[in-house]
């Protein structure tokens, strides 16, 4: 699969804790892109922040949620990241998740696979 040239880049940042189907809302999302052949998706763990929820919510001036968000980020195709972006935010739904999804423009320079097996 060649995608190099202008592409998107859906990111979801979710609190870890979420969940949909018996399993956490980030496994869900990134085996859903795997179904769907999106090109990669990758996976991270933040320090601490805050979103809705800590706005709303907060009696305090500042407060940091303990539960650190999980930022997942998603390149393809400008026509395969736009569908995607609905089952997310299906899954969301159905999670009764908190988050935010977000698409931006990218530039892929290269995208490539190993053509043989490494041996170690």
């Amino acid at each position: 699969m060649n995608i190099e040239g202008k592409g998107k880049k859906l990111k979801i940042i979710i609190p870890e804790a979420d969940k949909v189907y018996q399993r956490s809302l980030y496994e869900a999302i990134v085996f859903a892109a795997k179904k769907y052949t999106l090109a990669g998706t990758t996976v991270t763990k933040g320090f601490m922040g805050y979103g809705a929820n800590g706005l709303a919510d907060s009696s305090k001036a500042f407060d940091i949620s303990h539960e650190p968000p999980i930022i997942i980020e998603i390149v393809d195709k400008q026509e395969r990241i736009e569908d995607f972006s609905k089952v997310v935010a299906g899954l969301l739904e159905k999670a009764d998740g908190a988050g935010i999804i977000y698409i931006e423009d990218v530039d892929i320079v290269a995208y490539r696979k190993h053509e043989k097996a490494k041996v170690y």
